[in-house]
């Protein structure tokens, strides 16, 4: 597109260049998960618990400075899903890891 096209913004309910809503609508787009450090995870990162953390439905308590590898971001800027042994679907807040 050319910056003689025009777009209509319904979010600030103006004309804007199209180049202008394409680069801000790729922004909005991005996620930031940050630890309870405020470093910034990405998917496939290790973390650390920082709190020893009871597992509902799994009858497992996890302790603090227990290793989990390779988490994903699921697109909620808190949490974050990651694999342990013997829980399944592990989900875990932000808030309480560190990244590795």
């Amino acid at each position: 597109m050319s910056d003689d096209d025009y777009v209509y913004d319904e979010a600030s309910g103006e004309w804007v260049p199209a180049t202008q809503l394409a680069a801000s609508a790729a922004s909005d787009d991005v996620i930031e998960v940050r630890d309870a450090v405020g470093n910034l995870l990405a998917d496939g990162d290790q973390v650390t618990l920082i709190k020893d953390l009871t597992v509902k439905g799994a009858g497992q308590t996890l302790k603090r400075g227990t290793l989990i590898k390779s988490i994903r971001l699921t697109g909620d800027t808190q949490e974050i899903d990651c694999k342990f042994d013997g829980i399944k679907g592990l989900v875990l807040r932000a808030e309480f890891v560190r990244k590795r």
